[in-house]
């Protein structure tokens, strides 16, 4: 089969084989393990900045006794990491932030790093 024929077996948007840019919907392994994944790593470096800069800062001065000297540090990140986890706005952030970020890479072909690279 030539390119052209193949072409108009497609749908345009699913030229790349990565699926269609504008479809919402959502696999079993997106909602359980990509989006709590991105859910943590956006809380962590945006939203419990200071409880996660005490705990570091509290393990790097500890060494061994870590474990002890940490406890309260290491129940305030803790804390706060599980509220924003809870928080459903959060949550729905998180989801479009994601749904965004695969369409775009379904668009283009390119993960978020090599197109925030590129630029």
């Amino acid at each position: 089969m030539q390119a052209a024929e193949l072409q108009l077996l497609l749908p345009e948007r699913c030229s790349l084989f990565l699926g269609n840019p504008d479809d919402r919907k959502l696999r079993k392994v997106e909602l359980e393990v990509m989006i709590p994944k991105k859910m943590r790593e956006k809380a962590r470096d945006e939203k419990c900045v200071e409880e996660v800069k005490a705990f570091t800062d509290c393990c790097k001065n500890s060494s061994i006794a870590m474990v002890i000297k940490c406890r309260t540090q290491n129940s305030l990140l803790k804390d706060c990491l599980t509220r924003w986890y809870q928080d459903e706005e959060f949550k729905a952030l998180c989801r479009n932030e994601y749904l965004s970020e695969r369409s775009e890479f379904r668009r283009t072909g390119l993960q978020q790093k090599h197109r925030t690279a590129a630029h």
